[in-house]
């Protein structure tokens, strides 16, 4: 019996060893895909007609050192960015994947601006406060760092506004065609949609082109939809969601309800319960929810917000019932970590 535990023992050992390394060295994964779409490696091998392309060619149409491209190459091929394609002659070329595709291109349906924004130096710095978070619960770590919440920096600094909205136009390139095909008739019967903290409108331009019958209404803060471009059918309107929604059938939140604490998300449901037709007006949510057991989204937003939290499906009705709303349903529309 001893020898069996002695022998599970040293196995639990040798993996955490290996696993020690791999949380060492893993902020180098998101550094390198970084680097990668700075490079545009993958625009790069897209522009020559989507072929493989030789270490030699790569350099010389980025304009850089062969060697350092080589290793960059390399990591990002053992993680299957990459594919990696033998030659005759020994040279290797390096061919797209699914996900250089998806992940590093500078495009339509491309996660890059997503990962941008995370990876900024703005974003990361205050992940290296999360302990104060923990300690100070009433003061956010991107605070601390930057003096003002991430929502008055953001106003003050059109960089780094401009890469929140590219992010969250990037998101909704992808979750609005899913959603349009797991739940489209959420969308069904409505004349206006306002879109509460709509950014460029890029979300409500989607939902507009597929659901020509809607008059959309974009609602940001006036800075952010300042920025927003002109689309027929949609009206941009600047205010605050805490004082008041603009008047809709449907006011739609997505990824907004995670930047604030039980409180203020009640405060909000509310502005927008005022703002939609008594029994017939309906809120639409798109958000992550935490499954427990099966460890879904998982996620933490402490480092840039004081008091937002991702939560499970019973904290968001415990949200959603203290707001005052008590016909609620739940549509995964092909994600199990979606609330709709």
């Amino acid at each position: 019996m001893e020898n069996t535990k002695r022998t599970e023992w040293d196995e639990e050992e040798e993996q955490a060893e290996v696993s020690i390394w791999k949380y060492i060295f893993r902020f180098t994964e998101m550094a390198v895909v970084k680097c990668a779409i700075e490079l545009g490696i993958a625009d790069t091998i897209e522009s020559h007609g989507g072929g493989p392309m030789t270490l030699s060619e790569l350099s010389s149409t980025l304009g850089c050192d062969p060697s350092p491209l080589s290793r960059v190459l390399r990591f990002l091929t053992h993680r299957g960015i990459f594919k990696e394609m033998p030659t005759t002659k020994g040279s290797p070329r390096y061919a797209q994947t699914r996900l250089s595709s998806r992940l590093l291109r500078k495009g339509e349906h491309s996660m890059a601006a997503l990962i941008l924004f995370e990876s900024s130096p703005v974003m990361l710095a205050p992940w290296h406060r999360l302990s104060a978070r923990v300690l100070a619960y009433e003061t956010a770590p991107f605070e601390v760092v930057h003096g003002e919440d991430i929502w008055r920096y953001a106003a003050e600094n059109p960089g780094h506004s401009r890469l929140i909205n590219e992010a969250m136009a990037c998101d909704a390139r992808l979750v609005v065609p899913a959603m349009l095909q797991g739940c489209p008739e959420v969308f069904d019967g409505l004349s206006s949609l306002v879109d509460v903290g709509g950014g460029n409108g890029t979300t409500l331009q989607l939902l507009v082109k597929s659901c020509q019958w809607i008059r959309g209404i974009n609602f940001d803060l006036p800075n952010v939809v300042s920025d927003a471009a002109e689309f027929p059918g949609i009206e941009r309107v600047g205010g605050d969601m805490f004082a008041s929604v603009p008047k809709a059938d449907a006011a739609f939140l997505k990824n907004v309800l995670h930047d604030w604490g039980d409180n203020e998300c009640i405060q909000i449901l509310k502005k927008c319960r005022e703002s939609i037709p008594e029994g017939k007006g309906k809120v639409i949510i798109v958000e992550a929810v935490i499954d427990q057991e099966a460890k879904i989204s998982d996620k933490l937003t402490d480092a840039h917000t004081t008091t937002g939290k991702e939560r499970t499906l019973e904290e968001w009705g415990l949200v959603l019932g203290k707001a005052g709303f008590r016909n609620l349903r739940c549509d995964g529309y092909g994600y199990k970590d979606q609330l709709c």
